[in-house]
């Protein structure tokens, strides 16, 4: 299954067409459960439940361009397709985009600025993708 939008990622390379693999679907998928399980415990650093939780949306992400035959080497395009891999609104691709920048501050220059509500609005975000990746036909197996 192909989009107008997505070939045209194809075409520049940024995104490259890689047959879908159910077994790497639903590990993705599994993997993002569990972390957004962990990432909704209060007894856990704030630091690690954005950790989780942004992790969590990457997997949903990347499940839900992997199940249409896409790969992509760049976590940011992951979030950008959203709106044609799963259906999700601008608002909320752009929340995952956000909490990229916010992630790779922390992860290259040592910059942690997340805080409660940045964090329940990813958890949001990933909730509604679980949802809408939940809702969508797994590749075959």
């Amino acid at each position: 299954m192909t989009s107008p939008e997505l070939e045209r990622l194809t075409e520049i390379g940024s995104l490259k067409h890689e047959p879908p693999s159910r077994h790497e679907y639903d590990g993705l998928v599994r993997s993002a459960r569990a972390r957004l399980l962990d990432a909704a415990g209060a007894d856990i650093a704030i630091e690690s439940r954005f950790d989780l939780a942004y992790n969590a949306s990457h997997a949903l992400a990347l499940a839900a361009l992997r199940r249409l035959g896409y790969r992509s080497e760049n976590r940011h395009i992951v979030f950008q397709v959203l709106p044609h891999t799963a259906n999700l609104k601008a608002t909320d691709w752009r929340l995952l985009s956000k909490c990229h920048q916010r992630r790779n501050l922390a992860e290259y220059e040592g910059v942690v600025d997340v805080d409660e509500r940045l964090v329940g609005d990813l958890l949001r975000v990933a909730q509604t993708l679980l949802d809408a990746v939940a809702s969508l036909p797994p590749p075959p197996e």
